[in-house]
């Protein structure tokens, strides 16, 4: 086989469908495509969605989502996975499961809710990603509404960061990144395993488009994780990634447009 035909880094993300292309498995994909990965899909829920909100929501069964996993990792085979929108108690259990049982990184995104404020994670689901998810996380990217759904915790300023990642990293993952993307002021993120400390920072651009950030992120992460960067690199060259992505995001429909995944691949890319 010729240089030019080895396969790229293989990136699994588990996760729930976006109609509208700007969050879910369908930015997940596109992240993975731009960051130079070969990007595979386990659906988890199909959602009925668009640039104002959710619609609809269908979660598959648990054995479609578990043959999905094995048949993509018993034959193709991962260098890292990635968890977004799992919905319920029963698809949280069984993908920890299937991620104990598979030695590659884990990136989970705690999905609870979307960018518009609907519901993607029951209520009696949180037990089980505190108990059973993110014991199996290398990296977890809760979010400060998320933070709260989890721990209790809530955050009000950056100094709070530190406490909201102590309460996650409680439950059991490797690392946090705690996104401070809803604080005023500058953009900042804090990654921590508990005793070392990285302050991702950078500019908040004025756009209101920024459906996505949260699954591009954690895809960005798990493809860098993938390509064999330690935890720090990955996450710092992800946050890069992700700032370019929401520098560029534009308007689709009535509501909140997506970030732009091919901002990086050149000026023809869209």
């Amino acid at each position: 086989m010729s240089a030019a035909n080895v396969p790229p880094p293989r990136v699994l993300t588990v996760a729930g469908s976006d109609s509208g292309g700007g969050a879910g498995i369908q930015a997940d994909l596109k992240t993975m495509l731009a960051l130079g990965v070969h990007g595979m899909s386990v659906v988890t829920a199909v959602t009925a969605q668009n640039s104002v909100g959710v619609q609809g929501v269908w979660e598959l069964p648990v054995e479609a989502v578990r043959a999905q996993y094995r048949s993509v990792v018993d034959d193709i085979g991962v260098q890292a996975v990635k968890t977004g929108m799992l919905a319920s108690a029963e698809l949280v259990e069984a993908v920890a499961e299937l991620i104990a049982g598979t030695d590659a990184p884990a990136v989970v995104d705690p999905v609870g809710v979307s960018k518009h404020g609907d519901a993607l994670l029951a209520a009696s689901a949180l037990d089980a990603v505190r108990t059973r998810l993110l014991p199996v996380a290398t990296v977890a990217t809760p979010n400060l509404d998320e933070v709260t759904q989890l721990t209790g915790v809530r955050v009000g300023s950056e100094r709070d960061l530190r406490r909201a990642a102590a309460a996650v990293l409680a439950y059991g993952p490797r690392w946090v990144v705690i996104k401070g993307g809803h604080l005023s002021g500058a953009a900042v993120d804090l990654l921590t395993d508990g005793s070392e400390e990285h302050w991702l920072r950078a500019p908040r651009h004025d756009n209101r488009h920024t459906h996505g950030t949260g699954c591009t992120l954690a895809s960005a992460i798990a493809s860098q994780l993938a390509k064999g960067r330690s935890v720090p690199e990955a996450v710092a060259a992800a946050k890069e990634y992700v700032t370019g992505a929401i520098a560029a995001g534009f308007a689709l429909g009535g509501g909140i447009g997506p970030v732009d995944h091919g901002w990086a691949l050149g000026g023809d890319a869209r």
